[in-house]
């Protein structure tokens, strides 16, 4: 039986067999409460100590400053929501782009919706680039937080979080800048000091860790309202037993996929190249979505645009074949509505809901993208020639 090939990181990874043995004590053995002043509690915080330095390590932070949640998705929702809840304003003013992931839209429309903060959204380019000064433009006296994600989920942009917290921060510096890291994580920086942020998401199963844990970085001296409210944990930020081997694993992962990361971003980008520029070569009427630059995409991020086809179709085509693809963020698969990013990008409807996103690995293989090159032209010509048989598709001069 052929193996199949995975093409879906950007939505989950397979965990890093390296990061379960980092698990399994915790799993089996050291089970305590770390709430507990037993010598089992008393193990069990010891791993999550650990676990948190670990992550402050890679970030450049403090312990301290590190709270563990069930999500990437929570994450993004305590930052927000934890903030506008923490300001005694009225009506607080918050920024946003158009092309963030759900977990940030819709905290900030729900917060809108019931009148706890005004909101305004910052347009991309065609290529899904925040402008800092268009950001900048729009902070205002009354604006308490920005929130810009890192790397887009679907198309791979890389944005300018730096120059968008120094412009923020310049124009007003009670401003907070959050970052939504959950697609940089394992393939950039995270190092804060450089980023300028206060808060920033992570979420493990994007890079080889466990699912049902992330963790919000939290720079010191920032309000946060939490969410959960309980006990005393994570200094009162998020209530709840902690997951502590959820904690060990993103840790472990987290420490493997920056000890790692080098060899795993050149070995991503040369077969994403490939992909970016053979796909469009033998497949007529193909639109690359993204930044046109490597180095500002993603390293494992390939998204295009295909005329003539249904995306659902063409996905279970090559499930058949044995490739797992995608056409945009796994939170909203299953939806006919065209991907509110490539809307935002200036694509029309058509191209924005046909839209094929494979994202690569680090077990990827040259093989792999040889399979896929194989696949693909012709189940988009069959595709094609049952649903349109005299559609004629000129090449796109992209």
């Amino acid at each position: 039986m052929e193996r199949r090939i995975y093409l879906d990181h950007a939505a989950t990874t397979p965990l890093d067999p390296r990061v379960l043995e980092a698990m399994l004590p915790y799993l089996t053995t050291i089970t305590g409460n770390p709430s507990s002043v037993h010598r089992e509690g008393r193990e069990a915080r010891k791993g999550l100590d650990a676990a948190r330095r670990e992550v402050a390590a890679v970030l450049g932070t403090r312990p301290a400053e590190v709270v563990f949640t069930a999500s990437g998705s929570e994450a993004d929702a305590l930052a927000i929501r934890g903030v506008v809840e923490a300001v005694s304003a009225r009506s607080p003013h918050v920024i946003t782009s158009a092309i963030e992931h759900h977990a940030v839209l819709h905290t900030v429309q729900d917060l809108e919706r019931r009148g706890r903060c005004r909101v305004s959204y910052v347009p991309v380019d065609a290529e899904g680039f925040v402008d800092p000064d268009a950001v900048a433009a729009a902070v205002t006296e009354d604006t308490v937080l920005v929130s810009v994600m890192y790397a887009n989920n679907e198309v791979g942009t890389i944005e300018p979080v730096a120059d968008i917290a120094r412009a923020v921060k310049r124009r007003n510096p009670h401003t907070l800048v959050h970052t939504d890291a959950v697609q940089a994580a394992g393939a950039l920086d995270l190092d804060i000091n450089r980023l300028g942020v206060d808060l920033l998401s992570l979420a493990a199963h994007k890079f080889y860790g466990p699912k049902g844990v992330g963790a919000l970085y939290v720079r010191d001296g920032v309000r946060l309202a939490p969410l959960v409210r309980g006990g005393s944990q994570e200094r009162n930020r998020r209530a709840g037993t902690e997951n502590v081997a959820g904690a060990v694993g993103l840790a472990a992962a987290l420490r493997l996929a920056y000890a790692e990361l080098d060899a795993r971003t050149r070995h991503c980008a040369r077969l994403r190249d490939r992909l970016l520029h053979e796909i469009p070569a033998r497949i007529p009427g193909v639109r690359v979505n993204g930044p046109r630059h490597g180095a500002l995409r993603l390293p494992n991020n390939v998204n295009c645009s295909i005329v003539g086809i249904e995306i659902e179709a063409l996905l279970l085509g090559l499930d058949l074949a044995g490739i797992a693809a995608s056409n945009g963020a796994a939170c909203t698969s299953g939806a006919l509505e065209p991907s509110h990013v490539l809307i935002a990008m200036g694509l029309p409807e058509e191209l924005a809901r046909n839209s094929l996103r494979l994202t690569l690995g680090k077990d990827t293989t040259d093989e792999d993208i040889e399979r896929v090159l194989a696949v693909l032209p012709p189940l988009v010509a069959r595709l094609r020639a049952a649903t349109a048989p005299a559609l004629a598709v000129a090449p796109e001069s992209r």
